[in-house]
């Protein structure tokens, strides 16, 4: 069936949509995704990326095996492409506000992942205070992709997902996961309506997408956070009565400015 929050036709900007379940084994491991952006002289390619994981063990993995598997992994939730827009934008920003990287992160890796994209309204239902047992969020990926997974991935698949989405800041706890509000900054507010133009979504509309509701705000502080990204120079936005204009213009080029 469809996917409700990416046509098919955004996938040309890095967004997918054939379920690949990387989260089955893996989080969005924000730590090692910074460790490896800081490897990168301009913007690499993804075989320079694979190279300094793969071959000069920058993430200090054990084995070859762990460092392949671990780079595989991240190459799914995060494209280490250039070309593709959604990760050259992230490579812009990520640098700008180190506090903001893991709700970058979390953006991005929902894009890529449609298994954690289709979860993902179950969490931001959660009032603030109600516990999150991964066991409820096994329940909801079942319940998504009904027979798909055995109940261990299931298992799996539940904490790995709480585990995400800790990290980025919408759960807290260790074994206890209870709901949290998000700390939303300027830098994530411009990605998040970035995300939304690529999937079709225009004006006040890229602010009640998937992208916009992650970010855990209300509009009006969204709002706020776009006039600051816009000083900054992510974004250019402009609002007057009921009419709003959200344009790109830095993020939406074609090619990645490459350091000498």
């Amino acid at each position: 069936m469809p996917d409700p929050d990416v046509p098919t036709a955004a996938t040309v900007h890095g967004f997918r949509i054939k379920p690949t379940g990387t989260h089955l084994s893996r989080t969005i491991m924000v730590s090692d995704f910074r460790t490896a952006l800081s490897s990168r002289t301009g913007y690499s390619t993804p075989s320079q990326y694979r190279a300094a994981i793969v071959g000069h063990n920058l993430l200090g993995k054990s084995t070859t095996t762990g460092a392949r598997m671990t780079f595989d992994r991240l190459c799914e939730l995060y494209a280490f492409d250039p070309e593709l827009r959604i990760f050259r934008a992230l490579a812009d920003m990520w640098d700008s506000d180190p506090g903001a990287q893991p709700q970058l992160a979390l953006l991005c890796a929902t894009a890529r992942d449609p298994i954690l994209r289709a979860v993902t309204p179950f969490v931001l239902e959660r009032p603030v205070g109600e516990t999150v047992a991964p066991q409820r969020i096994a329940e909801e990926a079942d319940r998504q992709f009904p027979g798909k997974f055995r109940p261990s991935s299931l298992q799996r698949l539940g904490r790995n997902v709480a585990s995400s989405w800790t990290q980025a800041g919408l759960l807290e706890g260790r074994q206890k996961k209870t709901r949290i509000r998000a700390d939303t900054r300027p830098v994530a507010v411009a990605y998040a309506l970035l995300l939304g133009d690529l999937c079709g979504s225009r004006g006040h509309g890229l602010f009640s997408t998937l992208w916009a509701r992650m970010l855990d705000a209300p509009a009006h502080e969204l709002r706020r956070h776009a006039e600051k990204a816009s000083r900054e120079g992510w974004i250019d936005y402009r609002a007057a009565g009921d009419v709003t204009e959200v344009t790109f213009r830095r993020l939406m080029r074609e090619e990645a400015e490459v350091s000498s």
